[in-house]
């Protein structure tokens, strides 16, 4: 079994725990409210506005060895320069206070999985951030190929609400594709399981985000009760 498989079986509990998050069903079937979404692009934008950041610090940490890996960081950095302006632009397209999302704070989970990831960069095994792309690539794919287009018809909002997601579809689509083969040209066990125990971490963290987002059940009953 290459590795990639081997890690898509590890984190297949983490995986499931995460797309059975009722929120997240309520995406897929287009089903949930403005509310959720832009809840989702808030938390999206506190943990995006740190990739390059992130990649960075990996970048610079790997050894020699992995010189091939850190190549592909810097092909990675190119392309993920400034997604966190595209989540501004689709909240302020929402109607969203995106100043206010700007200048705010992410919630626990969000907070703790960005300084999780940078103290695993600095004290760690560097090459365990590539947990963090597995999960947050994967998820993104799922997301953007299942649930934008239904989400952008079911709260008729604009195209230009969705720039992030949409764009993600198929450039992370592409992302996962190079980020197979350079997992399985990762041949270190100790790399290998650094890449795992972060991916199940990030996992663990994403999902009690999620489970932090407004529900769009919740909030008709709330109205209905009023």
């Amino acid at each position: 079994m290459s590795f990639f498989d081997t890690l898509q079986t590890q984190t297949a509990s983490q995986r499931q725990a995460l797309f059975a998050v009722p929120v997240i069903r309520e995406a897929l079937s287009g089903k949930a409210s403005l509310a959720s979404y832009v809840a989702f692009l808030t938390q999206a934008y506190h943990h995006v506005r740190h990739t390059v950041p992130l990649m960075m610090a990996c970048g610079a940490r790997l050894p020699s060895r992995l010189e091939w890996l850190r190549g592909a960081v810097c092909e990675y950095i190119e392309e993920e320069y400034g997604h966190e302006q595209w989540i501004l632009n689709d909240i302020k397209a929402c109607g969203g206070d995106w100043e206010g999302v700007r200048d705010g704070r992410p919630s626990p989970s969000i907070e703790l999985m960005v300084a999780y990831l940078y103290d695993l960069i600095a004290r760690g095994n560097p090459v365990g951030l590539f947990g963090m792309v597995n999960v947050l690539e994967g998820t993104s794919i799922a997301l953007a190929t299942q649930a934008a287009g239904t989400l952008q018809s079911s709260l008729a909002l604009p195209g230009t609400a969705f720039s992030y997601l949409s764009s993600h579809g198929a450039l992370d689509q592409d992302h996962m594709v190079t980020y197979k083969q350079l997992m399985d040209r990762l041949d270190d066990p100790e790399d290998q399981q650094a890449v795992i125990r972060a991916s199940q971490m990030v996992y663990r963290l994403y999902t009690e985000m999620f489970q932090g987002l407004p529900l769009a059940a919740t909030q008709e009953a709330r109205h209905a009760v009023v």
